[in-house]
């Protein structure tokens, strides 16, 4: 913890502060419910499964408590490198937790992953919490089912149903932590949302945009770097950031025709970057080829994920 990130709870009155984790399988909408919690975009929110890749951390205030949510890597059966550091990494998350929120996708409640999943939870010793998400997707008589029948899985200490997307029922699931977290000082200030730096935060709007533009014409595994971050007198920042692809047919589709995917993809990046960093960005982006990047264990570290030996 920073000098500046001590003390920062009020001088009167007790303050609690607690780590709760969001898990659940890809695309269950883990990242797009931690920005509507946190009530701002920190998380890429992606159709593609597999995007979030490390654990991100979001920050939201609820009276006296401060409530520091971890948005994990979606839960599935990993076969390569890359997929088997981030599942690691998302038990690791919720094994670190005070709460664990477990989010399912009442669309998809049945499906062979999403089982898999509930199996597993015996091994998380921290209280759980169950979150049906995209309610308005499905009956309410089936919304009912699905809730007992979990329940009946999974010891839950509450059961909220939700649609992230929408935001009905997100206030909630806040209201209800606001005492469920341990009594002890803040950890960051009253005014931050994320602990991710800036540069991170804007490697990832880039690589969002990136798949919102393309969707499955490119493999989840292409990366976006932050190579340069520089504040101008003016108060202007302009970014450099490289888009690592494995292939050069890659790289081609990244660029588009006469550069208009990537200019395409620059332009509504900046403009989500800028709202971020609160000033106008300058943005300039390279596509590179880096082969093999997923088996190079210092991307992984960059990431913050544990590189797998097997």
């Amino acid at each position: 913890m920073s000098e500046d990130q001590e003390n920062t709870a009020p001088a009167s009155g007790p303050t609690r502060c607690g780590f709760v984790a969001l898990i659940g399988v890809p695309n269950a909408g883990k990242s797009t419910l931690l920005n509507q919690l946190v009530g701002a975009k920190i998380s890429i929110v992606s159709r593609k499964v597999q995007t979030t890749r490390t654990q991100i951390r979001g920050i939201a205030m609820v009276d006296a408590t401060q409530v520091i949510f971890v948005d994990t890597p979606g839960i599935f059966a990993p076969k390569r490198r890359l997929e088997k550091a981030m599942v690691t990494s998302a038990w690791g998350g919720a094994a670190d937790a005070d709460r664990v929120g477990v989010l399912v996708d009442v669309t998809r409640a049945g499906e062979d992953d999403q089982e898999a999943l509930l199996a597993r939870l015996g091994e998380v010793k921290q209280p759980k919490f169950l979150v049906l998400n995209k309610i308005d997707l499905v009956p309410h008589e089936k919304l009912l089912a699905i809730a007992d029948r979990l329940n009946k899985q999974v010891a839950f200490e509450a059961t909220f149903m939700i649609s992230a997307m929408r935001g009905h029922g997100v206030p909630k699931i806040l209201e209800w932590l606001a005492d469920k977290l341990p009594l002890g000082p803040w950890l960051y200030p009253e005014d931050e949302i994320s602990d991710a730096p800036l540069r991170f935060l804007a490697a990832e709007i880039t690589r969002e945009k990136m798949f919102e533009r393309l969707h499955d014409e490119l493999p989840y595994r292409s990366t976006v770097e932050t190579e340069k971050w520089t504040t101008m007198k003016n108060g202007e920042v302009r970014i450099d950031q490289t888009i690592y692809v494995e292939r050069e047919s890659q790289r081609k589709i990244v660029l588009g025709e006469g550069g208009k995917t990537i200019k395409s993809i620059g332009s509504a990046a900046r403009k989500d970057i800028a709202e971020a960093a609160e000033t106008k960005v300058h943005l300039f982006l390279f596509v590179k080829v880096r082969e093999n990047w997923a088996d190079d264990p210092e991307r992984y570290r960059e990431m913050g994920l544990e590189f797998p030996k097997g």
